[in-house]
């Protein structure tokens, strides 16, 4: 695969394919959890509510993604009697959401301050599915982190969407397996489970948690 630092549609078309065809031979229930492409009347309207409320679109590589796939849906783990794996969250960063639920996390409430202090960016990620108060944000200038307790933004920490699955995909395939951190790949019941073996985030689950490398 060509190393790309800077995304274009084409780019980031290649590497989650790549990514999610690893994940149908090695994590086939976080397979399982990816949803049909999104409607391009949903992006459209995602789009124009950017565009109308805040002077700006959807990032290309974000649109392109979210053409291939529009969010993650966990799937039942009969084992996971703990509930402690979800399996939509194959990514370090967590789960991706759909273009309606990123739009309804960055738009500010009628009338009210925007949060993310004017950012032109995108949420796409995150790992706190019941807040979600952080994760990762896409723009044009590249992927980074956002929260909105602290700093709303930080500066960005990969070039592009593209680079940042890139890291991902060369993490599961070649390693190391810290590439992106202390959280490392590994699998638990058919799930692609990012976690720290030194300080793992699982409990009951961790014993059948075999790391990728």
């Amino acid at each position: 695969m060509a190393d790309h630092q800077s995304g274009t549609a084409e780019s980031v078309t290649e590497v989650w394919l790549a990514l999610t065809d690893w994940l149908a031979v090695h994590a086939p229930v976080s397979h399982a959890s990816l949803l049909p492409p999104a409607a391009e009347e949903e992006l459209a309207t995602v789009d124009a509510q950017l565009k109308r409320r805040l002077g700006y679109g959807l990032p290309a590589e974000a649109a392109a993604l979210w053409r291939l796939c529009g969010g993650v849906r966990h799937q039942v783990v009969e084992a996971d009697e703990e509930g402690e794996v979800g399996s939509g969250a194959f990514l370090p960063g967590g789960v991706l959401f759909s273009p309606s639920e990123a739009l309804g996390l960055r738009l500010p409430a009628d009338g009210g301050h925007d949060g993310w202090g004017g950012a032109r960016v995108v949420p796409w990620l995150t790992r706190d599915e019941a807040g979600p108060l952080q994760g990762h944000y896409a723009g044009d200038d590249g992927v980074g982190r956002w929260n909105l307790v602290d700093e709303p933004v930080s500066e960005p920490a990969y070039a592009s969407v593209t680079a940042y699955l890139e890291a991902v995909h060369r993490t599961l395939t070649e390693g190391p397996a810290d590439l992106m951190g202390s959280d490392v790949p590994g699998v638990v019941w058919g799930c692609l489970v990012w976690d720290d073996p030194e300080n793992p985030g699982m409990d009951e689950a961790f014993e059948h948690w075999t790391p990728v490398r």
